[in-house]
């Protein structure tokens, strides 16, 4: 399926690419072999296959909640650059 030049121009405005008429020529033939392979798709029988969402099957890998002792003021501060007093001491970021 050969696209028209009109064809590949609408379909860079409508993803906001600006392009030259050499993209528009190298475009035109690339999305033209992409279509024709979706046509090649197209003929092939899928009734018996399951449609799905991914193509692997994905699942989360979580861990349980634990109820965990954190560590102490003084071990967080203890690698601290600068300190002011039980804080960390940054440089202003906002002043008023």
């Amino acid at each position: 399926m050969k696209l028209r030049l009109e064809e590949v121009l609408h379909i860079a405005a409508l993803a906001r690419l600006g392009v030259t008429d050499k993209d528009v020529e190298i475009f035109q033939e690339q999305l033209s072999n992409i279509l024709d392979n979706f046509v090649v798709l197209n003929k092939l029988d899928t009734s018996t296959v399951p449609p799905t969402a991914q193509s692997i099957e994905i699942q989360n890998v979580t861990m349980a909640d634990e109820i965990k002792l954190s560590l102490s003021q003084e071990d967080v501060l203890a690698n601290a650059p600068q300190r002011g007093g039980d804080f960390f001491k940054v440089k202003v970021v906002l002043e008023d």
